[in-house]
């Protein structure tokens, strides 16, 4: 299978670049993934397509404002450091510009000093591990020096930080936000609440690698990163009380979606479990935890779309991306959502 099999065209005025005002009300292009149906309506009217008895998964990773800009305590040199994946305590994975700068030994300084990182390893592509050195509470020093790392495509800066979470944000620890879930609002998760749905939490942490283009081109040469997940007890009961009496689970958004077959794949039931992730899902997969997605548009030649493609056919969602760009729809973190049912 090629990576080229999931290309389509995308001109760049497409690619949105600042939030709507109004979260529920972006658009919503509704797949039927038996029939290739397409319908189009707004994000509010996802109430229309739950019914009693189903249960919404959602992702409830908190994203760092992760993004620092401080200077080499030799050299005054600008450095920009990206926050990816704590590796225990005060060490992290980090990603780094320009990071030829950046040896063994070398220290940035953030915020005159309020918070120092000196690199203990180097690694490829620009990753480096760094020693955090502070006094006080991490991430409120985070909050005072920080911006969120919003992806390589989004241009305009963000007015408004809060609007790169999800309402329901609660675990920090993502280099990146499940960007299905911006669509929701407090009031329209209460509606759903209020229908009879049930509403469950799991938690991954997006990591860099949801920015990153497949590669190679055969797809299954693909390296996959890796994510740490959890899925708690409570969680597990509702999902598999939802299975027993025939409902729905509907998942919002990819990672949501990693996480339940991550699980599924390894137990063949609903668990309580946490740990790290590859898991790289394509065409031919079988789905075990899942029977909705709720998604955004991905970038082309992702393993996103990939992951798509695998759920509701790569013809059906082909065709429904350049019916999409037709239609002028808002594409990737800040962009429409799609419901695939």
């Amino acid at each position: 299978m090629k990576t080229e099999d999931f290309d389509y065209n995308l001109p760049e005025e497409l690619i949105e670049q600042t939030p709507i005002k109004d979260r529920s009300s972006s658009r919503m292009l509704v797949l039927d993934r038996e029939s290739g149906d397409i319908e189009h309506k707004h994000f509010y009217n996802i109430l229309d397509y739950l019914e009693k008895g189903d249960t919404l998964v959602l992702n409830d990773t908190k994203v760092l404002p992760a993004r620092l800009i401080g200077s080499k305590e030799e050299t005054n040199a600008v450095i920009e450091i990206l926050l990816l994946k704590n590796i225990s305590d005060d060490y992290w994975e980090c990603l780094v510009k320009p990071a030829r700068r950046i040896k063994v030994g070398t220290i940035v300084s953030f915020g005159d000093g309020l918070l120092k990182a000196k690199c203990i390893k180097e690694l490829d592509s620009g990753i480096r591990h760094f020693e955090l050195i502070y006094n006080g509470i991490l991430y409120e020093i985070l909050d005072k020096l920080g911006t969120m790392p919003l992806p390589p495509y989004i241009h305009e800066q963000l007015e408004d930080q809060s609007r790169y979470q999800t309402v329901y944000a609660k675990e920090i620890g993502s280099a990146a936000a499940p960007t299905a879930g911006l669509h929701f609002t407090k009031e329209l998760l209460k509606e759903i609440e209020n229908k009879g749905v049930n509403i469950c939490y799991i938690t991954l942490h997006v990591g860099l690698g949801t920015f990153r283009p497949v590669s190679v081109s055969n797809i299954l040469e693909h390296k996959m990163h890796s994510e740490y997940y959890s899925i708690s007890s409570e969680a597990c009961k509702k999902l598999i009380e939802t299975r027993k009496s025939g409902h729905r689970i509907i998942s919002v958004g990819t990672t949501t979606t990693r996480t339940l077959e991550t699980i599924m794949t390894k137990y063949n039931e609903f668990r309580e479990d946490s740990g790290f992730t590859d898991i790289f899902i394509y065409p031919g997969y079988k789905f075990k935890g899942i029977d909705c997605l709720i998604t955004n548009f991905h970038l082309p030649k992702s393993t996103l779309i990939m992951l798509v493609s695998a759920f509701a056919g790569r013809e059906n969602v082909l065709n429904a991306y350049k019916i999409a760009v037709s239609e002028n729809y808002r594409f990737f973190s800040f962009g429409d959502a799609m419901f695939i049912k």
